[in-house]
């Protein structure tokens, strides 16, 4: 399998930059860019009650997210088609060994539906916080 030159350099500083990219956003920063996936109810080890204590729900807008405080706002965008929907932090992820592989945010189903096919897996994307 051969890849573009433009290609390794764009997974290698996602691969770099990943762990830092929402503790940048944390820290002040406005926007980031990474790889979003997204976690449902069936998933295994989903618990019912995530991080900050509110009931898991595969319906809300919400996300997972390590760096970021609680309740923060943001704007995830997706790099493919440009659709974007607004999501809340309401707990902690991706795991910690696939924010090394480049994740930078877990989002709800219904939140990765708005804009992208969960078929996809994983998505290039923006995020800016709001």
């Amino acid at each position: 399998m051969r890849y573009s030159l433009a290609a390794i350099i764009l997974f290698a500083a996602l691969h770099h930059t990943a762990a830092d990219a929402t503790q940048a956003l944390a820290s002040g920063g406005h926007s980031s860019v990474g790889i979003a996936s997204w976690y449902s109810r069936s998933d295994r080890g989903i618990r019912k009650t995530t991080a900050n204590m509110e009931r898991f729900s595969d319906k809300k807008h919400t996300c997972a997210a390590w760096h970021l405080p609680f309740n923060t706002m943001l704007r995830v965008t997706n790099l493919r088609n440009g659709k974007s929907v607004i999501v809340r932090v309401n707990d902690r992820g991706p795991a910690k060994r696939l924010v090394r592989k480049g994740r930078i945010i877990d989002l709800t189903k219904a939140a990765f539906l708005r804009i992208a096919d969960p078929g996809d897996g994983l998505i290039p994307i923006q995020i800016c916080r709001l």
